[in-house]
């Protein structure tokens, strides 16, 4: 085997490699383990798969009740320690709201619906109330007003993949320069080719 030939194997497969790591590099998927509240809060206002905010690290909470467009639990879905206090606390808006069990250990009962700015209901979770707790407000449920709590480590829980990263504007400049930058770059191997199968040994006419 000619040692051109050998050279250009050589080159082939190391830009085979290049251009297989360049593809691995983002193709990694990163997985995230989040407490898993049912079919309950499909349609829970402010709620998306996923979102609910890992608190497991403090010793109170609190929700904003009516919070969006006044008709939603801000967050409305929490992951918590045993020992933790929850505050719920009135915005005002929306009319007038409750926060009430639908389903799960705990017994989260607020009353009867208050429209009061200010007005809060405290609840502390125990060891009796570790899971999942599904909650609405009575009034608004059928809207959309809904949230739960995940109380302790051992609660059902699902991975849900993460495949994709924020997403990146590029300013019209570093654009350019990407462009420009991989020509260049096709460019030299393309050369680089040429000459290692021609060895720069040819003729013109």
């Amino acid at each position: 085997m000619s040692t051109n030939e050998v050279s250009r194997r050589g080159f082939m497969t190391a830009a085979a490699g290049s251009a297989a790591a360049a593809a691995a590099s983002g193709t990694a998927a990163a997985q995230q383990t989040v407490p898993d509240y049912g079919s309950f809060l499909g349609d829970a206002n402010l709620y998306e798969e996923g979102s609910a905010q890992d608190l497991r690290d403090q010793s109170e909470v609190t929700v904003s009740v009516g919070a969006g467009d006044g008709l939603a639990f801000d967050p409305p879905a929490i992951w918590i320690s045993p020992g933790t206090t929850v505050t719920w606390e009135w915005t005002g808006e929306g009319g007038s709201h409750n926060v009430v069990a639908e389903e799960g250990p705990a017994g989260i009962d607020s009353g009867d619906p208050i429209g009061e700015e200010g007005h809060t209901y405290s609840y502390e979770f125990t060891e009796e109330d570790a899971g999942i707790t599904n909650y609405k407000c009575e009034p608004h449920v059928s809207q959309g007003m809904k949230g739960g709590v995940a109380v302790g480590d051992d609660v059902p829980t699902k991975e849900l993949a993460q495949n994709e990263g924020p997403a990146i504007t590029i300013p019209d400049q570093a654009l350019a320069l990407t462009v420009a930058t991989m020509f260049a770059m096709v460019t030299t191997l393309g050369l680089g080719y040429f000459f290692m199968k021609y060895g720069g040994d040819y003729e013109t006419d």
